[in-house]
C-alpha cells in the first residue's frame, strides 16, 4: 500500500464523521450505534437515508447539502474513495453527513428495524453474473426489510440497462408499482464520478424509486435480460479507479 493511501487511512481514522467497522468485530458483537444513530452520532431525530456503495460520497455530499432536515449516511468498503467525501464533509462542517465503512453484504447488523427511512443506490456494479450480488436483489432486499421503515424509499439511480431492467421486472414479479420511472433522466446538480464518465459517453442515466413493504414474500423474476456489452470488461479497466483496499 503506497504513503498516500496510508495518510488517506489515517486521517479517516481520525475523522469524526467516519465510522469504521472490521467485519470481525460486527460478527463477535452487538455494533454499538444500532438502534443509537440518532442520539449517539447526529443527536436529532431527524430521518436517515443511507446512500450504499456511496463511493467518493458525491450523492451522500450532495444530498446533505439540499435537505438539511435529513441525515445521510454513506456506506462503501474502499476506504481510499470514501476519504474524498468524508474530508469535504468535516470541512464544510456538516452535521447530517456521516460515512460508515463497512461490507455492505451485513449492512442489516448496523441498524435496528425502522431507524433508516430512504435508501440510495448509486451507480452499482450491475452484478450481471450472480443474482445475490444485486443490490436490488430479494438477497438485499430482505437485508433492508430488518432496518427500512415499511414503505421506505430505495432509489436506484444507474447507466445500466441490465439493472434497471431486473429491477423493474423484480418489482413486476411482486406486486410493487414504481413511485418513479425514467430511463432518459436530465442531468442534476449532484453528478457521481461514475454518472460523468457514463454521460461523457453518450450513455442514458435511469432512475427508479419505489417503496419495499414489510409482510411481503419477494420473489425473483424468471426473465432473460440482455447484458450491457459496454460492461464487457471491469470498471478498474474503465476507470483507472482503486482496487479494493
Amino acid at each position: 500500500m503506497g504513503k498516500g493511501k496510508l495518510a488517506k487511512f489515517a486521517e479517516m481514522a481520525q475523522n469524526p464523521l467516519v465510522v469504521e467497522c472490521p467485519m470481525a468485530a460486527v460478527m463477535q458483537e452487538e455494533f454499538p450505534l444500532r438502534g443509537r444513530w440518532h442520539e449517539d452520532f447526529f443527536h436529532n431525530d431527524n430521518p436517515i437515508v443511507l446512500e450504499l456503495g456511496c463511493g467518493r460520497g458525491e450523492y451522500t455530499i450532495g444530498l446533505g447539502k439540499q435537505m438539511p432536515d435529513k441525515n445521510y449516511i454513506g456506506v462503501d468498503i474502499k476506504g481510499a474513495r470514501m476519504w474524498t467525501g468524508a474530508k469535504e464533509a468535516l470541512q464544510m462542517g456538516m452535521k447530517n453527513v456521516g460515512f460508515l465503512r463497512t461490507n455492505i453484504e451485513f449492512i442489516q447488523r448496523f441498524f435496528a428495524p425502522g431507524e433508516v427511512s430512504e435508501i440510495w443506490l448509486t451507480f452499482s456494479d450491475p452484478q450481471m453474473k450472480k443474482v445475490t450480488k444485486r443490490l436490488t436483489s430479494t438477497y438485499f432486499l430482505e437485508r433492508y426489510r430488518q432496518f427500512l421503515c415499511d414503505g421506505g424509499l430505495i432509489h436506484l439511480k444507474t447507466d445500466s440497462n441490465f439493472l434497471f431492467t431486473y429491477t423493474e421486472e423484480l418489482l413486476k414479479a411482486n406486486g410493487i408499482e414504481p413511485e418513479v420511472t425514467t430511463r432518459d433522466q436530465a442531468p442534476s446538480s449532484i453528478q457521481t464520478y461514475y454518472e460523468s464518465m457514463w454521460r461523457a459517453r453518450g450513455i442514458g442515466i435511469k432512475y427508479l424509486c419505489f417503496r419495499l413493504r414489510q409482510g411481503i414474500r419477494l420473489v425473483e423474476p424468471e426473465v432473460e435480460i440482455p447484458l450491457d456489452e459496454y460492461r464487457s470488461y471491469s470498471r478498474e479497466k474503465r476507470s483507472g479507479s482503486e482496487k479494493h483496499v
